[in-house]
C-alpha cells in the first residue's frame, strides 16, 4: 500500500490520463486540496436499492451451485428467484 505524502505538492491544472490522476490521488490526501477544488452540482437518482438478508449456509451453497451451472451471478439468480416466488406469485 502506498503512503500518503505529508508535504503538499502542487495540484496539476489537469492530468494527462485517468491513470495519472489515479496515481496522484493514490499518494495525496484530497482534504489538503479543498481550497483548490470547485463545487459542482450533481443530480443523483438512486434507481435501485440493495438489501442484505441472512441466508443459511446450505441455501447459499445451493444458490452458488445453480448460479455456476447457469453461468450467472448468484445475486442475480437470487433476485430472479425471489421475484418469481414473491412478486409474480
Amino acid at each position: 500500500m502506498k503512503t500518503i505524502k505529508s508535504k503538499k505538492d502542487r495540484l496539476p491544472d489537469e492530468f494527462a490520463t485517468a491513470e495519472a490522476a489515479g496515481e496522484f490521488w493514490d499518494t495525496h490526501d484530497s482534504t489538503e486540496y479543498l481550497a483548490d477544488m470547485e463545487p459542482v452540482k450533481a443530480d443523483v437518482r438512486l434507481e435501485r436499492r440493495i438489501f442484505e438478508i441472512e441466508v443459511e449456509a446450505d441455501v447459499i451453497d445451493a444458490l452458488r451451485k445453480r448460479a455456476t451451472k447457469e453461468h450467472r451471478p448468484a445475486s442475480r439468480l437470487a433476485n430472479d428467484l425471489l421475484r418469481r416466488e414473491l412478486v409474480h406469485a
